[in-house]
C-alpha cells in the first residue's frame, strides 16, 4: 500500500510523470542500451523498440499502476501486475535487472522534469516503483517455481517434427523435446517464447500461442509472417521461422507462460465463449484442442472475425473441433466471403443477434482495436468486465482492466 505522504506527492505531480513518460521512456531506454548493449542479444524485441510499443508499454504500466494505488489504496491491480509477471518470465526477467532499470528510469525522470523531482517527489515516485517491482519480482519467483525452472533459465531445445502451411502468410511447427524427457506442463491458451540467433549475430525471442492442445509431449505453435507496415520493420523472428525452419531443425522454447488459460477442472461446467480475430485465433485452437480432448460437454461459443476464409488459419481444424464437442456452436465474419464458408457472416464482427451464453467467461484475442470494438459490445451485453479475459500478442498497450 502507498504511504498517504507519498500518495498525496503522487497524485499532485501524475499529471506532469504521465505527459512527459514518453520522452522519459525514450531516454531510459537510449540511456541503458548504451551502457548495456548485451540487453538487446535475447532480452528485448529489437521491433518493438524500433516501433516504440516497447516504450509506450512501460510509460503504460507506471501510469496504470500509480493511478490504481490512488484509485484504490488498499488494493494492487493484480490483473495488471499478473500479465507483466508472465511476460517477464518469458523471456527470462530476474530479480536484479529491476535495480538496473531503476537507475536508468530514475536518471531519466531527473533528466526530464529537472527541478521539478525535488526530494519528495523522487522518493514518492520510488516508493510506486518499488512497490511495483516487489510485487512483479515475487510474482515471477512463484512462476519460474512452479515451471520447475532456476530464475531467468527457462530455456530448452525442441525439434521440429511437422512444419505445415496453414495459409500464405501462416505457418505450423509441430514441435518435440529434443532431450527425449517429457514436456513441461502447460496450460490451454498459454504461450511460449522462442528464441532465435538473427543473421547479424544477435539472439532475438517472440511470444507465440500454443495452438494444440498442451496435455501431450508435442507441442504447436502457429506464426504469421509479420510485415512491417508505417515504416516499422518487418518481423525478424516470424519472417526467419518462415524464412529458414524445417522439419529436423532444433528452436530454444522458454517454459510455458500467459495468464489467460482455461480453468480445470474447477470450472468444467462454466460455458466458454472464445472470441478472435486474424492469428488470434491461435490459442483459441488450443483451448478448443483441450476441450475436446477432455470430453468437454460445456457450451462453448467460437466466434472469429477474418479477411477471408483463405486467410482464416486453422478454420479446418476449428471447424473440426467445434464438431466434436456436442455444446459447442462457431460463427465466423469475413470481410471478404468465400464459398468454403458459406452460412459466413459478412464484414467485421458484430455480436447484434448472437446468443451469448449466460455465466460464461470470454476469452479475446485479436488486435488491439479489434479487442477494444469488441470487448465494449460484450460489456453492453450485459457480460461483467471481470468475466472477459484477453491475451495481448507484443507489448501491452493497455485494454481497460476489470471494472473500467
Amino acid at each position: 500500500m502507498l504511504s498517504a505522504e507519498s500518495a498525496a506527492v503522487v497524485r499532485a505531480t501524475l499529471p506532469a510523470v504521465a505527459g512527459a513518460l514518453d520522452e522519459i521512456t525514450t531516454r531510459f531506454y537510449g540511456a541503458m542500451f548504451r551502457d548495456r548493449p548485451e540487453l538487446l542479444d535475447g532480452m528485448f524485441n529489437r521491433g518493438n523498440q524500433a516501433s516504440g510499443a516497447q516504450r509506450r508499454a512501460l510509460a503504460g504500466s507506471i501510469a496504470g499502476f500509480a493511478t490504481a494505488l490512488l484509485d484504490d489504496p488498499d488494493t494492487r491491480p493484480d490483473t495488471m501486475l499478473d500479465r507483466i509477471a508472465h511476460k517477464h518470465a518469458a523471456v527470462g526477467v530476474t530479480d536484479d535487472q529491476y535495480t538496473l532499470v531503476h537507475k536508468y528510469l530514475f536518471g531519466a525522470i531527473a533528466e526530464v522534469l529537472g527541478d521539478a523531482v525535488t526530494p519528495e517527489v523522487a522518493a514518492a515516485w520510488d516508493e510506486v516503483y518499488w512497490l511495483m517491482a516487489g510485487a512483479l519480482i515475487g510474482r515471477e519467483a512463484r512462476l519460474y517455481q512452479d515451471a520447475g525452472v532456476e530464475p531467468g533459465r527457462i530455456w530448452r531445445q525442441w525439434t521440429v517434427v511437422e512444419r505445415r502451411t496453414e495459409t500464405p502468410d501462416v505457418v505450423s511447427f509441430l514441435l518435440r523435446p529434443a532431450d527425449g524427457r517429457p514436456a513441461p506442463r502447460a496450460l490451454a491458451g498459454q504461450y511460449v517464447s522462442v528464441r532465435l540467433r538473427m543473421p547479424d549475430g544477435v539472439h532475438q525471442l517472440r511470444q507465440y500461442s500454443l495452438s494444440s492442445d498442451p496435455g501431450g509431449n508435442l507441442r504447436r505453435i502457429t506464426v504469421k509472417r509479420v510485415a512491417g507496415a508505417a515504416g516499422a520493420p518487418d518481423g525478424e523472428v516470424s519472417n526467419l521461422l518462415h524464412d529458414r525452419v524445417h522439419e529436423g531443425d532444433e528452436l530454444a522454447l522458454s517454459a510455458p507462460f500467459g495468464d489467460v488459460f482455461l480453468d480445470e477442472p474447477a470450472d468444467a461446467a462454466t460455458p466458454v465463449v472464445l472470441v478472435s480475430a486474424g492469428i488470434g485465433g491461435t490459442p483459441m485452437a488450443g483451448i478448443l484442442a483441450r476441450l475436446a480432448a477432455l470430453g468437454s460437454t460445456r457450451p462453448v461459443l467460437v466466434l472469429h472475425a477474418d479477411r477471408s476464409p483463405a486467410d482464416h488459419a486453422l478454420r479446418t481444424e476449428t471447424r473440426e473441433l467445434v464438431g466434436q464437442l456436442p455444446g459447442a456452436r462457431a460463427v465466423f465474419w469475413y470481410e471478404q466471403p468465400g464459398p468454403e464458408e458459406p452460412g459466413a457472416r459478412e464484414g467485421l464482427m458484430n455480436l447484434d443477434g448472437v446468443e451469448l451464453p449466460e455465466g460464461a467467461t470470454v476469452f479475446l484475442c485479436g488486435p488491439l482495436p479489434f479487442m477494444r470494438q469488441v470487448r465494449t459490445q460484450l460489456l453492453g451485453a450485459g457480460i461483467p468486465a471481470q468475466r472477459i479475459r484477453y491475451e495481448v500478442f507484443g507489448p501491452d498497450l493497455w485494454l481497460p482492466g476489470p471494472g473500467a
